[in-house]
């Protein structure tokens, strides 16, 4: 089972203070890919001294450890993830906004053969597919 964003913040000697704990705990518990705006939401929940600047600070903070990964899906907010989530791909709906997380094996398998083709061994990756939803055909 991977480290939590704290023990990985407390293994890479970052100073943790209960606000950046609030914040990571918020971070470990998301199941999408907030914004800055809404991890200040919600860690506001927990903590209302929180402000929103200590969380710009501590999501740069995170970002440059490693520890998170910034997302750009084009709507002009940066998003954040945990950095060692299980790898996937992105499909972003470009009228609502939501992101929809996928793994394709054919597509994975693409890639490797498209870097060998070129000379190279596949270190990594980001995919990330724009679209509309599709109109229902029945009507």
């Amino acid at each position: 089972m991977p480290k939590t964003i704290i023990a990985r913040c407390e293994d890479s000697g970052l100073r943790l203070t209960d606000q950046r704990r609030t914040i990571a705990k918020v971070l470990e518990d998301a199941d999408d890919h907030p914004d800055v705006e809404e991890l200040y939401a919600r860690a506001s929940e927990a903590d209302p001294r929180i402000s929103l600047a200590t969380v710009y600070r501590t999501v740069k903070l995170f970002e440059e450890a490693g520890i998170l990964e910034k997302h750009e899906f084009g709507d002009g907010r940066a998003r954040y993830e945990d950095a060692e989530r299980d790898h996937h791909d992105h499909l972003i709906d470009i009228q609502s906004g939501e992101v929809i997380e996928f793994v394709d094996e054919e597509i994975e398998a693409l890639q490797e053969r498209i870097a060998a083709k070129l000379g190279y061994d596949l270190r990594g990756h980001r995919l990330e597919l724009y679209g509309v939803p599709k109109r229902d055909k029945r009507g």
